[in-house]
């Protein structure tokens, strides 16, 4: 827009029925409210408009969470060596509709809670519980950086939030796992984004690429090629965010997984992560490892947040191929790697400066003999284009790795971006890369010695141009992902077991051996270490163990784990100022942990040997607890959550209620939930007077259920409750229950007096049909009906009010009549 003051003078009198307003977006844009088509056609012609592009578009969420993992992106073991490591200071935005701010899993967490304006999200809640959850209602509800700040932002509006508002905050990371339909160009909302990651450095955006990889784009250079280019967003064609697709545990990325290129032939998606039902997860996991990789800069560099290029340049340069060799347009840059990433943190094996027109900027690093990999990633967050520009790239560098031993030069990975399926599969070659605002350099099996990473500004006509460059050696030959510290697995049942291996293709011997025994038993006594992964169906028993695989010259041990039931928490009872909890004995356990949810989350609260924990009232506040197994020293894996008293159970009694409501015999049920301290139980009816009379008494108590019978009830109405004693001379009551008894050969009708219209209740001691009248005082027949069952209804609609008789004939037995009153 070149002139503000002349557009709006111009739409004031070519359009003065259209709305403006102005967003703050560099260049000047502007969304126009009540635009038809041949409104449309007139701003095409306005010199003063540059770009029209759709705005209110409906996002929708990619995909409701169905499961998670935090294996397969080194999520788990990067807490299990790490366990500080957590998001501690960090805040997150998950952008779409709002998530819960009032799970448990956020306890303490949420920035600005307030009661969101929409109906919360389930999507939504599952992305922050990937993202930042913190396991308090169950191991699995624990997020890559569990213990980080969660804060909800509105995906109505597509442009990107207020940076400003973000980052006071304290916002480092937005996820934004959502989509609209496939769209191929570089639009006001890509723009904008990219105007918005240079405007706020420190700031990384994270999409989903989508989950149309299966269709075909209607529109832009790839338009008609089936599967690739399908990513649901122009703002997902951005330069300097980050957009993740969705892999398996195999690391096979899943079909409907959206694919790239981007509209001009850039790597998109750059990054993929778990999320075999979608890519909204596979954004989330990477969002948190974000937070993670800058938590670790913080910590190393004295509390300032790395430029977000840099967590990008950390974030491609640590992930693990996958896919075709090298870069590709299914999975970009490969599987994310949250432990390399932060490692590459830790070990400062990064560069940032910037770069000029034709300036060079030189780096010297030393390849440690031995190394798998020498892989070095290149990556800056590049200006904003022009709206509606063919090509995205506006400042350019080169990348180059130069050998002074030998003279050797490498030049990136590139793809051939040719809108043909057989170009677009092509594999990547070595070439200079004028494209892409990422370039990476890999060598297999490097010699060891000195090398020099060259960064040149190839064309920068809008520079200083900064940029981060991230580099590493390779993995440790072998590494065991699962099991791993705190790793739990249930008794006889399938187990999968992973590892990381980066040797040569060679045969493993797998073995197991309970922790204090001096055998080791075999598993698999040829496994081949490529696979990565096997299936071990463990042994029914209750341990601490270890894993070891054996090679003809190394053995690798696994760090000791637990074998044990799952744990499930039970009330006991939950009275005004006691609780007690009771769960069922893990054998080899010597003692269980108990857990209470404090405002922050779960803390240990006590330790015992038994099976049982008596809460006082001032333990009660916690509200949520959970318990854990303690088995050979190693804590065993966490129950779930319970909020004690919501689970049914009041003061001892879980159900207290009548076979039938009306009956001829009856016959009460009771369920309690402990018989901890109870001394005795007694059946009480009420009385005429409205005193109790006891009808049976149990003691002392061994069970958890009883039936109740009495054998000689009231006839009509009975009310009954049931009494508990406890040991220390406390006594409780139930809730009261009734119950209409009638006797063979016997009439009930309630209510009497009925008032006129309301229907009048029959009780009779007979389940066949019986013949029903209603006579007046005078002997006249004033209504009558046919019913079957023990209990039946009698319409008064229209009866006047006064004395009447009723007389029930049934099938079989004698005529039976009662007086009522009708008001």
């Amino acid at each position: 827009m070149q002139s503000a003051t002349e557009f709006n003078a111009w739409m004031r009198q070519e359009m003065p029925s259209v709305r403006v307003s102005r967003y703050a977006a560099p260049g000047g844009a502007y969304t126009l409210t009540g635009v038809n088509a041949r409104h449309l056609a007139k701003l095409l012609l306005c010199p003063w408009v540059t770009f029209v592009d759709v705005r209110s578009r409906l996002a929708h969420e990619e995909r409701p969470l169905n499961n998670s993992d935090l294996i397969t992106n080194t999520i788990a073991p990067l807490h299990a060596r790490f366990p500080g490591l957590a998001g501690q200071g960090m805040t997150v935005s998950v952008k779409e509709r709002p998530f819960d701010p009032a799970d448990i899993d956020f306890r303490g967490r949420v920035v600005a809670a307030e009661a969101p304006a929409q109906a919360v999200s389930a999507h939504a809640t599952a992305m922050a519980t990937l993202i930042a959850g913190g396991g308090n209602s169950a191991p699995s509800g624990k997020g890559a950086a569990w213990q980080a700040r969660l804060s909800s932002a509105d995906f109505r509006e597509l442009m990107p939030d207020d940076g400003a508002r973000l980052t006071q905050s304290g916002v480092s990371v937005q996820n934004h796992s959502y989509g609209v339909t496939i769209e191929n160009y570089y639009g006001l909302e890509t723009r904008a984004y990219d105007a918005h990651a240079t405007q706020y450095p420190q700031l990384v955006h994270v999409f989903s690429s989508g989950n149309d990889g299966d269709k075909t784009s209607p529109s832009g250079p790839y338009a008609g090629l089936a599967g690739v280019a399908n990513l649901t967003g122009q703002f997902k064609m951005s330069k300097n965010t980050l957009s993740v697709g969705a892999t398996d545990s195999r690391g096979n990325v899943v079909p409907l997984s959206s694919r790239g290129p981007a509209y001009d032939g850039r790597v998109k998606p750059e990054l993929v992560a778990y999320g075999a039902d979608g890519s909204s997860d596979a954004a989330a996991l990477v969002s948190g490892v974000s937070l993670l990789v800058q938590q670790a800069y913080k910590e190393q560099l004295g509390g300032i947040l790395p430029p977000a290029a840099l967590v990008k340049a950390v974030l491609l340069n640590s992930a693990n191929d996958t896919g075709r060799p090298a870069i590709d347009f299914e999975s970009g840059y490969g599987q994310a790697d949250a432990m390399g990433a932060v490692q590459t943190i830790r070990e400062r094996r990064f560069f940032t400066s910037s770069a000029t027109q034709n300036s060079a900027q030189v780096f010297t690093i030393t390849v440690p003999a031995g190394s798998p990999e020498l892989k070095i990633t290149l990556a800056w967050h590049d200006v904003a284009a022009a709206p509606d520009v063919s090509q995205a790239l506006v400042n350019d560098l080169d990348l180059e790795l130069f050998r002074p031993a030998t003279k050797q030069r490498w030049k990136p990975w590139v793809l051939s971006n040719y809108p043909h399926l057989d170009s677009l599969a092509l594999p990547a070659r070595r070439r200079p890369d004028h494209l892409n605002n990422v370039e990476q350099i890999t060598i297999a099996a490097p010699a060891a010695g000195v090398y020099e990473l060259h960064v040149r500004g190839f064309s920068v006509p809008q520079g200083p141009q900064t940029f981060s460059v991230a580099y590493e050696f390779g993995e440790t030959v072998f590494a065991w992902l699962n099991p791993l510290v705190g790793s739990t697995f249930a008794p006889s049942a399938a187990q999968e077991l992973r590892w990381h291996w980066a040797g040569a293709v060679t045969t493993a011997r797998l073995e197991y051996q309970p922790v204090g025994s001096t055998a080791w038993q075999v598993i698999n006594p040829a496994l081949e270490l490529k696979t990565g992964f096997t299936t071990w169906t463990t042994p029914n028993t209750a341990t601490t163990a270890q894993l070891r695989m054996v090679t003809p010259t190394d053995l690798y041990l696994s760090e000791i784990f637990t074998i044990h039931a799952p744990l499930s928490l039970r009330v006991g009872y939950a009275c005004p100022e006691e609780a007690l909890l009771h769960w069922p004995a893990v054998a080899g356990a010597t003692e269980y942990q108990l857990y209470g949810l404090s405002t922050t989350g779960l803390q240990p609260l006590q330790r015992t040997p038994d099976t049982v924990a008596v809460l006082s009232v001032t333990e009660l506040p916690f509200r949520y607890f959970a318990v854990a197994p303690v088995l050979g020293g190693k804590m065993g894996e966490r129950s779930p959550s319970i909020e004690y008293s919501q689970q049914g159970t009041g003061c001892y009694v879980r159900s207290f209620i009548p076979r039938q409501a009306v009956t001829d015999t009856v016959l009460l049920d009771l369920e309690i939930g402990t018989a901890y301290g109870l001394a005795s139980i007694d059946l009480e009816r009420q009385t005429l007077d409205g005193s109790y009379e006891t009808i049976q008494t149990i003691g002392p108590v061994k069970d958890l259920q009883f039936a109740f019978p009495d054998p000689a009830p009231n006839s009509g109405l009975n009310n009954y409750r049931v009494r508990l004693s406890t040991t220390g001379g406390q006594i409780f009551y139930s809730e009261i229950e009734a119950v209409q008894y009638a006797r063979t050969g016997e009439l009930l009708a309630y209510p009497n007096p009925v008032q006129a219209g309301e229907p009048l209740q029959l009780i009779t001691g007979t389940t066949g049909s019986v013949h029903i009248q209603l006579y007046d005082l005078l002997g006249r027949l004033v209504r009558e009906a046919t019913a079957t069952g023990t209990i039946n209804s009698l319409d008064t609609s229209g009866v006047q009010s006064g004395t009447y008789l009723v007389r029930v004939t049934p099938e079989s037995g004698p005529r039976i009549t009662q007086r009522i009153v009708v008001l």
